[in-house]
């Protein structure tokens, strides 16, 4: 009977024993190959053979008594299993013999401290040095391929905006120019509101002039509106084709930015003005009851009712706006209908709400920001080149608005509007990125079509992010 167990160490004899050795003897294990003593001749004389000693084809040199041992347990016995292996040394997560910041791993002679570096000589780092993730996502562009966070979203802006900056800003200086000036020219000639503001300030007007000067001024900023709103649809088409360009690590001119937007730019306008006509229905439809109870001498707790109605009805259509927000990149990166993009973006944000509209809320916060910095000193500088000076913006809120207000407040418009579009416009496209990334997987087109090489399901771009 055989009691080998499933492994052997080198030179190790089967544990039945042979020649009447026992399995416990002391000294080396006999070799299986190792031919069998002869029997012992009575001639005198001539000594015996030593059956412990090397066979003839052996070496002489063996290893010393001790150095090798049978793997069967005691005479008779069965045999026993073979010793437990040593503990995982300490780049396994287990700690050096020196503690979190003691002596070097394995091999690695004045390495530095804490777990270990390595088995090679010189603190190379091998199996010792510790899992430290998984390898970095493959970045052809300005963002790595897997899910992004926060600062990865706002810095994957700033730097299209620094590395194609001849294309983006020539694009925003392009649109924020035509658009200022269209407005110079639309208050310097129709919408010129001074004696609106002077009615409204006037304590003895009638409520007539009251109402009528109200209605220009309500028209007026809604024109400016408008026409601002239009040229922050055309940057933003523009500026979407080109991030997403430089998510591939590939520039693009303003030739074929144009080109590539073009026939999505009717949609586009449509989806801006859908968007903003959805939220005000909402806020109408909560308010009406209580306007038509007011109407009826409903008293007080008619005005009540419509403005928690509006106050509700306002807390639904910004939940509404933010599940449509990014919808304006998925018409233009896929080229959409407005109704089918409205869809894609409300699945897109499905279960990140509060993700998508604390990132989009920072943004807008930063962009109003730089752009308070470069206008607020423009305003008191055309306030104090104008005929009231800075005295008539502080105790009116208004200057005289002659041309040099209008073309010095203007500048200063065109450039907070040349930073802002890229920001504003980079996060959108980066953020849909984003959410399609951790939902479809987008990663892996993307890195087809950045011609990464090697990129697959093993690819870390299946990372978490934060």
């Amino acid at each position: 009977m055989k009691d080998t167990p499933g492994w052997a160490s080198p030179g190790s004899a089967p544990s039945d024993g042979q020649d009447g050795q026992e399995p416990n003897a002391s000294g080396p294990a006999e070799p299986a190959d190792r031919p069998a003593a002869p029997e012992s001749t009575d001639q005198p004389g001539q000594p015996a053979p030593d059956p412990s000693g090397p066979g003839p084809k052996w070496s002489k040199e063996q290893p010393p008594p001790g150095q090798w041992s049978a793997p069967s347990g005691s005479q008779g016995g069965p045999a026993q299993a073979p010793p437990p292996p040593p503990p995982p040394g300490p780049g396994w997560g287990g700690q050096p013999p020196g503690g979190p910041g003691g002596g070097p791993g394995y091999g690695a002679p004045g390495g530095p401290g804490g777990y270990g570096t390595g088995y090679g000589p010189g603190g190379h780092h091998g199996w010792g040095s510790g899992w430290g993730g998984p390898p970095p996502a493959a970045k052809p562009g300005v963002i790595p391929l897997r899910p992004l966070g926060v600062g990865e979203i706002l810095d994957g802006a700033v730097s299209t905006m620094r590395t194609h900056w001849r294309t983006v800003l020539g694009i925003s200086l392009t649109v924020a120019v035509f658009t200022e000036i269209l407005v110079v020219l639309l208050q310097g000639f129709v919408l010129n509101d001074a004696a609106s503001s002077d009615t409204l300030n006037d304590p003895s007007a009638s409520v007539g002039e009251l109402t009528r000067a109200l209605g220009d001024t309500l028209l007026g900023s809604s024109v400016i509106l408008l026409v601002s709103l239009l040229g922050t649809i055309v940057a933003t088409a523009l500026l979407t084709t080109v991030t997403s360009r430089a998510v591939l690590g590939k520039s693009v001119t303003t030739a074929e930015a144009w080109r590539d937007a073009r026939p999505q730019l009717a949609k586009l306008f449509g989806l801006t003005f859908l968007l903003p006509l959805i939220g005000v229905a909402i806020v109408a439809v909560g308010t009406l009851p209580g306007l038509l109870i007011a109407l009826a001498d409903g008293g007080d707790g008619a005005v009540a009712l419509a403005v928690l109605g509006g106050m509700a009805a306002g807390v639904v259509a910004i939940w509404l706006m933010v599940r449509f927000s990014l919808a304006s990149p998925a018409l233009m990166l896929e080229k959409q209908s407005i109704w089918k993009s409205v869809g894609r973006s409300a699945k897109l944000v499905r279960g990140s709400w509060w993700r998508v509209f604390g990132i989009q809320l920072l943004a807008t916060i930063i962009a109003n920001v730089v752009a308070s910095i470069i206008v607020i000193p423009f305003t008191f500088l055309a306030a104090a080149l104008s005929g009231d000076g800075v005295n008539g913006l502080f105790t009116s809120g208004t200057a005289d608005l002659g041309w040099t207000f209008l073309i010095v407040s203007g500048i200063g418009a065109v450039i907070g509007s040349m930073l802002t579009f890229p920001i504003t416009a980079g996060v959108a496209v980066l953020l849909y990125i984003d959410q399609r990334i951790r939902r479809e997987a987008l990663d892996l087109d993307l890195a087809r079509a950045a011609g990464v090489q090697g990129y697959g399901s093993d690819a870390p771009g299946t990372t978490s992010g934060s």
